[in-house]
């Protein structure tokens, strides 16, 4: 399976309203679209990173939202609960991605190294 930066960008094509989830998938469409063959390797490998944690975030805010009963939570107090429950995410996904994520993102990272010439 080949991955390109067409192909990682167009699964950021989101139809979710949620702001942070949006500017997130924003800026980092905006870092793949700057990669080419003039991109360095740390550039490059610091993408693929970016890209694996921003997946591995909302794996969980879907896993939040299945356990989460929408019944329970006070609608003044929503807003604040998911901004805050988003950066927690966030958090947690970079954390996850440095731990355990590293095979991922070196097989991602050398085949776009490999489909973009980058030395």
């Amino acid at each position: 399976m080949s991955m390109s930066i067409d192909s990682m960008a167009s699964m950021l094509n989101t139809t979710n309203t949620d702001a942070t989830t949006n500017y997130n998938a924003n800026a980092l469409k905006k870092s793949l679209n700057g990669v080419s063959s003039d991109t360095s390797a740390d550039e490059l490998m610091q993408v693929c990173k970016d890209f694996e944690s921003y997946f591995v975030e909302e794996v969980l805010k879907e896993i939040k939202e299945s356990l989460m009963d929408d019944d329970e939570e006070d609608s003044s107090t929503s807003t604040m609960t998911d901004y805050y429950m988003d950066n927690v995410i966030e958090q947690v996904a970079d954390q996850v991605v440095d731990e355990v994520g590293t095979s991922f993102t070196q097989q991602l990272y050398e085949q776009m190294k490999r489909n973009y010439n980058i030395d």
